[in-house]
């Protein structure tokens, strides 16, 4: 989702999402989480880390033996070998097979089908927050962060700042097109990248009333493509914006949103759009109409995002507090600690090549067998 914080896939707020009893709640804790995740990176010298100028092709097939790596909250479930101190925000594997892991103020993670490491970018702090992963038509990785949009070729890492086009460098969105268009979307707005150079793309300057962006009414962190060639941006506490040809139309609570602070998901399959918020829940768009289902109380749960589209054809989505909810086409079916979830929030969802269901959550990493949460560890033992 796109708005900015804590929660989701596909949401700024990690992607990023806290507990919402109510606006007030929310907001402390996630001031309290950015003190956290500074105070963290100070600890985080027991990590081994490998520096992206180590030649790859001949790294040691080792990993580190962290026992006593310091965690901000209970890990029931493995942390990647005492790697992630807070929470996994983005997964993704490539094309090559390869699984990356963007934690939440521990950098980049990645398993090579032999050794799990950390990996650190030239002139980027270790404390680096990974909130979008993304794969090109030409193979390179894009990663998007909280100091810079960063890709990886295959051998090298390369770090991109304001310098070169960026309308900032806190990163909350990223997707490519069906042209090959990277859209970058940070705290300052958006930028395009063809392949030689990042160039800004402004968005309008319409404003809802009593606007409430959780960063800055600039921000962008959600772009979804739907099957008529519309761009859909999501836009800080303005609502969402469909873009195609040079014109815009703004989509907020007044033509269809259940919230302004909203952010869209993903396309499914079927070609419908589906939107996470802040404080109105779950709703998708068919192309005529949007059903709001938090609304229409056929689900629970305010603040939705982290979407993923399975390769069954579910649809896979988070909602604060409550757990996670699974869309078959038909019907809803909530999953929560009492399936062998560690927890009700979850930050990331994520369908391996094997066909598992990753879950990146608050106490550690789950995968879905199918009938209910287990260890990741249990399935993947790479990951003790």
């Amino acid at each position: 989702m796109a708005v900015v914080k804590k929660c989701c896939s596909n949401n700024y707020k990690t992607n990023n999402m806290i507990s919402i009893a109510s606006k007030k709640t929310s907001i402390t804790r996630n001031l309290i989480l950015i003190v956290l995740t500074f105070q963290i990176s100070y600890s985080l010298g027991q990590v081994k880390e490998k520096s992206v100028n180590d030649k790859i092709a001949n790294e040691v097939n080792t990993q580190p033996l962290i026992l006593n790596q310091t965690t901000t909250f209970p890990q029931i479930h493995t942390n990647l070998n005492g790697m992630v101190s807070e929470f996994v925000r983005s997964m993704y594997q490539d094309s090559k097979g390869n699984y990356w892991f963007g934690t939440n103020g521990n950098g980049i993670i990645r398993y090579d089908d032999k050794t799990l490491e950390r990996v650190t970018i030239e002139q980027r702090p270790t404390w680096l927050t990974i909130r979008k992963i993304i794969e090109d038509k030409v193979g390179n990785i894009w990663f998007g962060t909280s100091s810079g949009l960063v890709k990886y070729d295959g051998e090298k890492f390369t770090a991109y700042s304001t310098e070169v086009g960026l309308q900032d460098e806190e990163i909350w969105g990223l997707a490519v097109d069906s042209k090959g268009l990277i859209w970058v979307g940070s705290v300052g707005g958006v930028s395009h990248f063809d392949g030689k150079k990042f160039t800004p793309f402004l968005l309008p300057n319409t404003v809802v009333e009593n606007a409430e962006p959780m960063l800055s009414i600039k921000s962008a962190g959600g772009f979804v493509e739907d099957n008529d060639g519309n761009m859909w941006i999501s836009n800080d506490g303005n609502g969402i914006f469909k873009y195609k040809n040079g014109a815009f139309t703004h989509l907020t609570k007044k033509n269809g949103l259940t919230d302004n602070n909203a952010g869209v998901g993903l396309k499914d399959r079927n070609g419908n759009i589906w939107i996470g918020s802040f404080y109105g829940g779950a709703s998708k768009f068919d192309g005529t109409t949007f059903t709001n289902f938090t609304k229409d109380g056929i689900i629970e749960g305010i603040e939705t995002g982290s979407f993923y589209d399975d390769s069954k054809g579910n649809i896979w989505f988070t909602a604060e507090g409550i757990g996670v909810y699974k869309y078959d086409g038909t019907k809803f079916t909530l999953y929560t600690t009492k399936d062998g979830l560690t927890t009700n929030v979850v930050q990331s969802i994520f369908e391996d090549n094997k066909g598992q269901l990753w879950f990146g959550t608050w106490q550690g990493l789950c995968i879905f067998d199918g009938e209910k949460f287990v260890n990741a560890r249990d399935k993947e033992p790479w990951t003790n």
